[in-house]
């Protein structure tokens, strides 16, 4: 069966070398450097050949850019990581069929500029953003021309990845993150973050084409969907300084069928659980399949056996197992089905 992977995490070498020099995180480069296949091309190839039908839609790996380089510098990047990647597709169409284009989102005119770039020149299928701009949120006006020209001008998805480090003190006696508490469950918090400020300061009400794809399968809104459904129609209630009773009344929908509009991935490292949590929760036309290639104990081909596994034990129709598999990649990303 074709599968379209389509949250695949990749280094183009122009853009790892240029991003290694600049990174103040050489613990993190170390690391990288121990999992060839993300930024050795050749590498990733030899993988995807022991899975027959398997493509890649590919994003740039975190950290985000604007994390490496200040306002000056980000836009260069941003350059290199799109051009690496356009140029990747077009060796290699098979493979990888599309690339979603990344931003320099501490310049935001020329954020603006290279997503015209990526997507009216090179050909990119979407943008990617991520949780925060350097503890920034995303509904902040000075990001909001980003996603209305991507809704309104380019009619292309967005992609949001989550960002948080081991710096984000879980309590706040301590300097930083434990246990790595900052990944295993910030992540997942920074992203249901992300997507409650998108739903209460209006992003779907003005943009109502607006396609968030969320990764990790929309984090922990479809575990926690009654206390977004019956408990946020309770909006309000718990708060004395704000009039969010008020905003509550002025929603054209309940919060809960907002966050219902994200889309979300299936890159749970093959849990099984919360695959079927987010399908009930968001529906099978609005998941994509994905696995977060390379990041597996393996380096790469483990989640690319081990997630279908999940997705196959399931029991869904045939119908359902299309489009998550690539049906709805191929509609989302406006890709031809041949």
């Amino acid at each position: 069966m074709r599968k379209i992977d389509s949250y695949a995490h990749i280094f183009p070498k122009a853009y790892f070398d240029r991003m290694a020099a600049m990174a103040k995180d050489k613990g993190a480069i170390k690391r990288w450097l121990t999992i060839p296949v993300l930024y050795d091309l050749d590498a990733r190839l030899r993988m995807m050949e022991g899975f027959p039908g398997y493509q890649q839609i590919l994003t740039l790996s975190n950290p985000p850019i604007e994390m490496i380089a200040g306002p000056d510098e980000s836009p260069e990047l941003a350059r290199l990581a799109n051009d690496g990647m356009a140029k990747i597709r077009d060796d290699h169409p098979e493979q990888f069929p599309a690339f979603v284009a990344s931003l320099p989102m501490n310049n935001v005119p020329a954020a603006l500029e290279e997503m015209e770039r990526a997507i009216v020149q090179l050909g990119a299928r979407g943008i990617q953003v991520f949780t925060n701009v350097n503890g920034r949120p995303l509904d902040e006006p000075e990001f909001w021309p980003i996603f209305e020209q991507a809704v309104r001008k380019y009619d292309v998805p967005v992609w949001m990845h989550p960002a948080r480090g081991a710096g984000m003190a879980d309590y706040a006696s301590e300097k930083k993150s434990k246990y790595e508490i900052w990944w295993t469950f910030g992540w997942p918090y920074e992203t249901s973050a992300a997507m409650t400020r998108m739903v209460f300061s209006g992003f779907f009400d003005r943009l109502p084409q607006l396609r968030v794809i969320t990764h990790h399968m929309g984090a922990m809104i479809p575990f926690f969907d009654g206390r977004v459904g019956p408990g946020l129609d309770q909006f309000g209630c718990r708060t004395s300084d704000e009039d969010y009773e008020g905003l509550l009344k002025s929603m054209a929908k309940r919060p809960v069928d907002y966050f219902r509009m994200f889309y979300a991935d299936t890159a749970l490292a093959g849990g099984r659980s919360g695959l079927r949590c987010g399908l009930d929760f968001f529906g099978p036309k609005q998941v994509l399949f994905a696995t977060d290639c390379p990041f597996d104990p393996e380096g790469g081909p483990m989640f690319l056996r081990t997630i279908p596994e999940a997705i196959d034990s399931l029991g869904l129709s045939q119908e359902d197992q299309d489009g998550i598999y690539f049906g709805n990649a191929l509609r989302l990303l406006k890709l031809p089905c041949c």
